[in-house]
């Protein structure tokens, strides 16, 4: 059950799987709440790695170990490997064609707003939160606008993010 809903969801989502992921997780399947998948994807984006392939291993693993883990994971990369194989055996052949250059160009515009869509569904749960909501928007000033690195943004925002946090749960 965990490969075939992962390998449904790296075919549904090739290029910005995350939307479709929540979907998957949280709408559809009813696996993860809200809550719960913006948990994992939090502790996913603060892993190293691919952000999708840590919610597959972090899910599977939920749901059945070891196992679910290697299951889910081998499900979400499988298609997507076997199709990037053949694009990039075809772009290598027709990439001085302009109109495939531009093709690439619109698809990319289209993840970006994928990006912006998973960031205003991400947002939901912490609207209620005012700490929550300026813990968002000074990392993203820093990281965007200011252009700080991220690693260093991060060692100074998770510190004080999980101390608010543990204050408020009391």
């Amino acid at each position: 059950m965990l490969f075939w809903g992962f390998l449904k969801i790296g075919l549904s989502g090739f290029g910005g799987v995350l939307p479709f992921a929540r979907h998957t997780l949280v709408e559809r399947e009813r696996w993860l709440t809200e809550q719960e998948f913006t948990e994992v994807l939090s502790l996913s984006q603060f892993l190293p790695g691919p952000n999708i392939v840590n919610v597959s291993v972090i899910v599977g693993r939920r749901f059945d170990g070891v196992i679910g883990a290697a299951a889910a994971t081998l499900g979400l990369l499988l298609m997507p490997l076997v199709i990037v194989l053949l694009l990039a055996t075809l772009y290598a052949e027709f990439a001085q064609i302009d109109a495939i250059r531009r093709a690439c160009y619109a698809v990319s515009a289209a993840a970006s707003g994928l990006i912006i869509a998973m960031a205003v569904k991400l947002s939901t749960p912490i609207r209620r939160t005012p700490w929550q909501v300026a813990v968002c928007a000074v990392t993203f000033a820093a990281v965007a606008v200011a252009r700080a690195p991220l690693f260093w943004v991060l060692a100074a925002v998770v510190p004080v993010s999980l101390a608010i946090a543990w204050r408020d749960r009391e």
